[in-house]
């Protein structure tokens, strides 16, 4: 796929996940933003962890699953997205992903490819992981009964539950952040 093919899909994404059924506020006074073109650091790398992970939002969970034909766990959703988009092997449980040798990013430093952990049982033991997509979002396979789904770091359960987050991709497979 070309970078113009993959720019345009990625900014089709991001409009269409940033749909709402109301009209927003007007803002107040905001300074203009300027557009600056995606940077020589696009990476077609991240662009596949994205588009892979978006488009299989709305697979089944299934507990131990690692397939789209068979469903996914969280761990499983990572493992194969990593696997089929960049090529890259990570272990299967989200025990082994969070003390792998890989950096760890401040929240406020994420980007897209990231991998983010939580503890959604209480406490510090990890339980539960997602990919970073941008923007605050995140995508995961979250509980039996659900699917893969598109997800808000900034909505309370999350913010609580949050525990840390990994860089697997070097930076300069990372996408370009705007100002």
């Amino acid at each position: 796929m070309s970078t113009m093919a993959r720019v345009a899909l990625l900014t089709l994404a991001a409009l269409l996940s940033a749909c709402a059924s109301h009209t927003p506020p007007t803002p107040v006074a905001q300074k203009p933003r300027v557009y600056a073109p995606p940077s020589e650091q696009f990476s077609p790398v991240a662009a596949d962890v994205l588009f892979r992970a978006l488009g299989l939002v709305g697979t089944p969970y299934r507990w131990g699953g690692n397939t789209p034909d068979s469903g996914f766990d969280c761990s499983g959703l990572i493992k194969y997205v990593y696997n089929d988009a960049a090529g890259i092997s990570l272990p299967r449980s989200t025990r082994e992903m969070i003390v792998m040798s890989a950096p760890n990013v401040g929240k406020d430093k994420l980007q897209t490819g990231d991998l983010l952990f939580f503890a959604t049982s209480g406490g510090s033991q990890v339980s539960h992981a997602g990919i970073y997509v941008g923007e605050g979002r995140f995508v995961h396979a979250p509980a039996t009964g659900g699917t893969v789904k598109l997800d808000s770091l900034s909505k309370a359960y999350w913010q609580k539950a949050y525990l840390n987050a990994k860089r697997v991709l070097p930076n300069e497979q990372h996408l370009a952040r705007l100002p």
